[in-house]
């Protein structure tokens, strides 16, 4: 189920979709995260978002950041604390560009 804004950017670029859906095969330390050595970004963003809810790293006073333990912090950069907007674009970075030869 995909969001409305995300359905209307898909409709408009199905080339979009096919880079969210794409097997790829993951860098070692998302590899080592989700547990798979193939994924999709979307597969791969879902994923990252149960270990949040799982293990509660939500801040509890603004829901909007994630607090990152060690194994989160070791495929977000480094990051202590994360903005859930900056997540998309945090997990994307493990994914070759299409475009590179």
């Amino acid at each position: 189920m995909l969001p409305q804004r995300m359905k209307k950017a898909v409709t408009d670029n199905p080339k979009k979709l096919a880079t969210l859906i794409d097997l790829v095969n993951l860098p070692s330390t998302l590899r080592e995260f989700v547990g798979r050595s193939q994924s999709s970004r979307l597969g791969c963003f879902r994923r990252v978002w149960s270990y949040i809810k799982d293990n509660n790293l939500q801040d509890p006073k603004n829901k909007n950041i994630v607090n990152c333990d060690e194994k989160l912090k070791s495929i977000l950069l480094g990051k202590t604390q994360v903005e859930l907007a900056e997540l998309p674009m945090l997990i994307k970075l493990h994914f070759p560009n299409k475009g590179q030869n």
